[in-house]
């Protein structure tokens, strides 16, 4: 597996990585027999990045990772998130705090779900609009000094946002929905990042699985499955959108890989430094995943891709609340 460098200060990782999320909430039945299998099939394949957060489950996605990398820490480029806030008594609630004493707690309390004693990476996982950003990214920092974490990252930020976290400490990488069909980071986010030398991590890089051409409607999907109240596949929008995934399907079909191949390596060929990290609970997936990685898109491929998937083609925003991205 070919390795990338996220941002200037030496974060190592392997070019294709693995989002966890949906091991334990989001998207449907989970299998956890299954799902650290996975972890530990991708190790096996050389992807070593392994993306969690403290709100998937909420609080339990951490403990399968840290489940599934007892004994193989050495072996893992281990990636978790602090910000969201959600209670157990409400499974509805969200909030945000990037408050620094909530920073140290949350962090504190992920190495111990995780058990391990540092993270590689700790994102923060949305922008706390009411902290300044110079007082959250302080408190990572902090965590730095101290061997918590090695590297520190943010989570859909804006480029301003962006700008006044690096000069307060250095980011190594930002984390943000980027796939043929959510493409906004091309506009002002990546150039920021490739201006101060810092990685992207290109999360739900198959479009929250509708890349792969097999969503055929809501309804197929589990009825606690959160894809249902995303806008892209409603009604309307979710007919429009499948007109473009049949493209992508039809290109695949003349390079003889999957659609969800041909998507990740569209993502992967974006630059030396983007990294996606598509996620998946079933081995099956993976190994399709790894396989794409390995890839070579020419100028063409690229440029059809992107013809068949137009910006403005898309339907539907990505979240049904925007107000919690880009901030």
């Amino acid at each position: 597996m070919e390795k990338r460098t996220l941002g200037s200060q030496g974060l190592a990782v392997s070019a294709v990585g693995l989002g966890c999320m949906g091991m334990s909430e989001f998207y449907g039945a989970r299998d956890e027999r299954e799902s650290i299998a996975t972890i530990h099939r991708a190790l096996e394949l050389g992807v070593d990045f392994l993306d969690t957060a403290d709100v998937y489950g909420p609080f339990t996605n951490e403990e399968l990772v840290g489940r599934a990398i007892a004994g193989r820490r050495d072996e893992v480029v281990l990636a978790t998130k602090f910000g969201i806030l959600r209670r157990l008594d409400d499974p509805s609630y969200r909030g945000v705090s990037g408050r620094p004493e909530y920073v140290r707690q949350a962090c504190e309390d992920s190495l111990r779900r995780l058990g391990v004693d540092h993270v590689d990476i700790y994102y923060q996982h949305r922008v706390d609009l009411e902290v300044p950003i110079e007082e959250t990214v302080g408190a990572m920092a902090e965590l730095v000094h101290e061997g918590k974490t090695r590297y520190i990252g943010l989570s859909e930020a804006k480029p301003e946002t962006i700008r006044r976290a690096h000069a307060v400490h250095p980011i190594s990488a930002v984390q943000s929905e980027c796939s043929l069909w959510s493409r906004e980071v091309e506009d002002a986010v990546l150039p920021t990042l490739r201006e101060l030398g810092i990685g992207l991590v290109a999360y739900s890089p198959l479009g929250r699985g509708f890349l792969t051409g097999t969503i055929a409607s809501p309804e197929a999907l589990d009825p606690d499955d959160f894809r249902r109240k995303i806008p892209r596949f409603q009604a309307e929008n979710l007919a429009r959108n499948r007109e473009l995934v049949a493209r992508v399907g039809e290109l695949a079909t003349e390079k003889g890989v999957t659609p969800a191949q041909l998507a990740l390596a569209w993502v992967a060929s974006q630059g030396p430094d983007v990294v996606p990290i598509p996620g998946t609970k079933r081995r099956v997936y993976l190994e399709e995943n790894v396989a794409a990685a390995a890839m070579e898109l020419s100028p063409s491929d690229l440029s059809r891709l992107a013809d068949a998937v137009p910006r403005e083609r898309v339907a539907g925003d990505r979240y049904a609340d925007m107000s919690w991205v880009n901030r």
